[in-house]
């Protein structure tokens, strides 16, 4: 069996923990990443890091001294980018979004996150969006990838400034980029 079935098959098998069925297209890997920080060393935080699409792009993209904290709820998947990624900024906590606080302790220069929040209780999906909003520098970024327009609102609750963009293809996916207005710094 190739490795796009076997991926395709231990996202199905997991798909209450993930909301994913496959891995996301290559534009939403661009796309997602736009907002990290490229003149500077910077901490990343990754909510969702399944098989490691994302994380290979957050890499390539972040400086030789920065740090990516990836948080994924699915042992075997931490497992299995353990072996396929050996990257010393990388950091993989096998815990849920909403236990950033416990994992993080050190200011935060952008979130990229590909979690569910339609499976996720109301309080669960709004204490994710305020600690990564507390733990944010001024001036960074949250992007978000989600197969919906339906949570958007609960990110313009909490963020300076939001927008939503659409990328065409099946299923339809959104990112939306979130900002932490400058003068604001981390809790």
């Amino acid at each position: 069996m190739n490795q796009k079935r076997k991926t395709g098959l231990k996202y199905l098998k997991n798909f209450r923990e993930t909301g994913a069925f496959k891995e996301t297209s290559r534009k939403v890997e661009l796309e997602i990443c736009q907002r990290i920080p490229r003149d500077r060393d910077v901490i990343v935080v990754e909510y969702g890091m399944g098989h490691g699409n994302i994380t290979r792009e957050i890499l390539a993209t972040i400086g030789p001294n920065s740090k990516l904290y990836a948080f994924e709820v699915v042992k075997e998947f931490c497992d299995d980018v353990k072996e396929m990624i050996d990257d010393e900024r990388l950091i993989i906590i096998n815990d849920g979004a909403e236990n950033l606080k416990k994992h993080v302790t050190e200011p935060i220069d952008a979130v990229i996150s590909s979690i569910p929040f339609s499976f996720f209780s109301e309080e669960k999906g709004n204490t994710i969006i305020q600690s990564a909003y507390d733990m944010l520098n001024g001036g960074s970024s949250y992007s978000q990838v989600l197969l919906t327009k339906f949570n958007f609102k609960k990110f313009q609750a909490v963020f300076d400034e939001c927008e939503i963009m659409n990328l065409k293809g099946f299923p339809k996916e959104y990112i939306y980029h979130c900002r932490k207005r400058e003068n604001h710094e981390p809790k």
